[in-house]
């Protein structure tokens, strides 16, 4: 399930994967359903015929897959301590 509180703190990488997953949605639907899983659900519904279920599947595995990536960008990041 969904924490809409996550999707809402992570809108902005989440909002650039389902636009490379549903390209026909614009960018103004997408800020009206921004953190909203039952509102974004039912415009990919509208546009792609595909489920609520299916909708909340691929976002929550967006999800999963940048909370996978966030630990390697933190790594990445400017250390002032280390020994460069």
């Amino acid at each position: 399930m969904i924490n809409e509180n996550i999707l809402n703190g992570k809108w902005t990488q989440v909002k650039g994967r389902i636009q490379k997953a549903w390209s026909a949605l614009t960018d103004d639907e997408l800020e009206g359903a921004k953190g909203d899983i039952n509102k974004l659900g039912g415009l990919i519904q509208q546009k792609y015929g595909e489920t609520q279920e299916s909708v909340r599947t691929k976002v929550n595995d967006f999800i999963k897959d940048i909370d996978k990536e966030e630990p390697a960008r933190k790594s990445d990041s400017f250390n002032p301590n280390a020994n460069y």
